[in-house]
């Protein structure tokens, strides 16, 4: 099987890919965030793609995510890994923490969310019972246990607008409505990739406290949170690189 890795904050570029090429992909919605790299990584072929863009240029309400998916969809991927970088909402999910969720909630506004708009198109509906693919989710659990990395699995992802960072009262209504990570880029990425039928799961990495929680009760480190990213995807590299090869040999 051939996966795309979708790269968030952190997440540039995937150390270890082998043989790239890149490919400029045209749709119909626009250019996505850059060009596709194609490579190996661990002698298994895979795509990439920057969501921010190759310089981290791409603010998360800016994100040409419709460009980004139909352009994966053209490559002819079995599935997608979102890597993105939250912040922690529930007290357990602290900064270096690895979470596979499993719900989430969109707080977004004003993105351009589906495919099936427009005079030419029929009024059509798709289930986002449950947002993520459960496949895919089975693997990333499979790929850390042999990694021997700890990843937690389940908990809800809470979409905002962006780029700014929350408030702590509205990061306390998050907590209220359930939700346990925040980050700005889960939707529409997660229902796009269903209305083309991409099975796609996230890999959230928590790199702070959000707003008013922990160490983060009076202010946000931003030097923290680059210090906690550095470390923690060295983690994700390892786990993606398992995930692959087992893709690789149908595990």
């Amino acid at each position: 099987m051939k996966f795309a890795i979708i790269g968030g904050s952190g997440l540039t570029q995937l150390a270890g890919l082998q043989d790239t090429r890149r490919q400029v992909v045209r749709t119909p919605y626009g250019d996505p965030s850059g060009p596709l790299t194609h490579g190996r990584l661990e002698g298994v072929e895979l795509v990439f793609l920057a969501r921010h863009g190759y310089g981290h240029t791409i603010a998360p309400h800016e994100i040409n995510y419709r460009a980004n998916l139909w352009a994966l969809q053209e490559a002819e991927v079995d599935g997608i890994v979102s890597v993105a970088t939250v912040g922690g909402i529930r007290a357990e999910f602290g900064p270096g923490s690895l979470v596979v969720p499993d719900q989430l909630i969109d707080y977004t506004w004003g993105r351009r969310s589906t495919f099936f708009e427009g005079p030419e198109q029929p009024v059509t509906h798709v289930d986002f019972t449950q947002p993520y693919d459960e496949a895919v989710r089975a693997r990333l659990a499979r790929a850390a246990g042999a990694a021997g990395e700890a990843v937690a699995f389940g908990g809800v992802y809470g979409c905002t607008q962006g780029p700014r960072l929350e408030t702590a009262a509205e990061i306390r209504r998050m907590a209220r409505d359930g939700c346990d990570l925040v980050g700005m880029t889960g939707m529409p990425e997660a229902v796009l990739a269903r209305e083309l039928a991409l099975p796609y799961a996230a890999l959230a990495v928590v790199a702070n406290h959000a707003a008013g929680m922990g160490d983060s009760a009076q202010a946000i480190s931003l030097e923290a949170i680059s210090e906690t990213l550095v470390a923690a995807m060295a983690r994700v590299h390892r786990l993606l690189g398992e995930f692959v090869r087992q893709a690789s040999a149908g595990g």
